[in-house]
This record gives structure tokens, sequence and C-alpha cells, in this order.
């Protein structure tokens, strides 16, 4: 029993002494919580291991490109096109690219490994057609994300193709609304499977295509720069070396300036 002072066995005495008159049990306990207290948060008495560094800022990944093409001025509306042929040409492109980056590391995003949609410190829900929020796994969102915009693609109502068909007043809301989903897509990748396409030597193509992507969309202020904030590090630096300032020129690009990033929250966003 702990009573006020420790009582040790006299049959089988732990010390050659007897203890020091005045070591009480309160007195250890205090002296075991003061060591507690300063190793809180510390296993071991260790200090914690370092945030991983992001790997895909790392210099020798940046550089990598499949082409030294001026993105920013292949992203401009050519003189004899109209807006919403561009808009529509330009999205569905990027729609199959995207799907085609992510196939290449699908079998890594599992509902075991991704049980979120999440890109940093951000996770994503998905809406349905009535508003419902549905939480998800990434790998179940993006096959949302897919789903849809194949649906709205293939729809002639929508993105025709034939002559003197005429685009629905809606169209740029929903190009849009695109646009954002292939965002979280694309920073997923970076975010969670980076390592994996790295391995795969794939990180020139996906370079390539964020580059391309983001100079577009803020060329015709596709998405707001609020919700593309969680990537501006990547952005500044694969943007910038593209012909493209750092706070984002164009037509609609008000741009979200590299201070931006640094207004990541500890906490988890949703979104």
């Amino acid at each position: 029993m702990v009573g006020d002072h420790c009582n040790l066995s006299s049959e089988r005495p732990l010390l050659s002494q007897p203890p020091k008159t005045g070591l009480s049990c309160k007195m250890v306990l205090q002296a075991v919580g003061k060591v507690l207290r300063k190793s809180k948060g510390k296993p071991n008495g260790k200090k914690p291991a370092p945030e991983e560094k992001k790997l895909y800022l790392e210099p020798e990944y940046t550089k990598s490109r499949i082409t030294d093409f001026e993105f920013k001025e292949l992203v401009m509306l050519p003189r004899e096109i109209d807006l919403n042929e561009w808009l529509a040409s330009n999205t569905t492109t990027f729609f199959h690219h995207i799907n085609l980056q992510y196939s290449t590391i699908s079998e890594f995003c599992t509902g075991e490994s991704c049980q979120t949609m999440a890109v940093c410190n951000t996770q994503y829900y998905w809406y349905d057609e009535r508003g419902k929020k549905i939480k998800c796994t990434a790998p179940q969102y993006v096959d949302f994300v897919m789903s849809s915009v194949q649906k709205l693609v293939t729809d002639e109502d929508v993105f025709p193709t034939k002559y003197g068909k005429e685009f629905p007043n809606s169209f740029e809301s929903l190009v849009k609304k695109i646009c954002k989903y292939l965002f979280h897509v694309l920073a997923h990748i970076y975010s969670s499977h980076f390592k994996e396409t790295l391995a795969l030597e794939l990180h020139g193509h996906l370079n390539t295509l964020y580059t391309h992507f983001i100079l577009f969309i803020r060329e015709f202020n596709l998405v707001d720069p609020k919700e593309t904030t969680i990537m501006d590090d990547l952005t500044e630096v694969l943007c910038t070396s593209s012909g493209s300032s750092s706070n984002g020129s164009g037509n609609g690009s008000s741009g979200s300036s590299s201070g931006n990033s640094a207004a990541a929250q500890n906490h988890v966003k949703e979104r």
C-alpha cells in the first residue's frame, strides 16, 4: 500500500542503508510528475522528429520538365478562336491528361492509404447533386470527380462539338467547377503520391502538366486564388520559371502571392 511514506520490507532490504527520513512517496511522485511534464510530447525524452519536408519542392525535382516551352504563350486565346471553344478544348484536354496522370499512381491511392481526400492540411468533401456533404476516401473522391467531368464533357448540350451548336449560358461556371476539382486531384498527387510518381520517373510529366494547368486557369480566372493557395509554394517555383510572375499575371489573375502559402493553418481545414 502507498501511504504518506514508502514502507520498505525489512525482510529484503533494497538499500544497504536505511532511507533518509523525510523522503515521502508524495515527494517521489512530484519528482516523477515533473520529469513527465518536461518530456511531454517527446517519447523517451527525445525531441520529436522534425516535420517531413515537401519532396516535390526539392530543386532537383522542380527542374524536371518534359519541355521548356513558354506555357504563358500557349494558354493565351488565339485571335481567331471563340473563347468558349478555347475553354472547352483546353478543359477537355486537361481532364484527359490529369485522369491519365492519376491512373499511374491509382494502385497506391487506396481506401487504406488515403482514408480522406487530403491535400496538406486541407480535407475535401464531395457534394452530391442535392448538395449533400459526403465524406469519402481519396480514390472515391477522384472517382466522383472523373465520373462527373466525363459526363459533362461528353454532353453535347454542355460541350457541343457540332457546327452551329451554342454553348449554354452556364458554360463558364461549369468550366470553373471542373477546373477546381481537377486542381484537387493534381494537388493530392503531389501531396500524397509524389514519392510514387518519382519512382515511376513521371515527375517531369507531372510538373509540366501542373504548370500548364495553373497558367491556364490564371489566364482566364477560372479558379479562385484562395482555392489554390494551398499549393502556392509549388506554383511559385514552377510557374515563375515558366515566364509567369509570382503573383500570377494574366487576364484574370489577381494571383496568390507566395506569402499566402505561409497562411497554412496547423488545424485541418474542411471544404
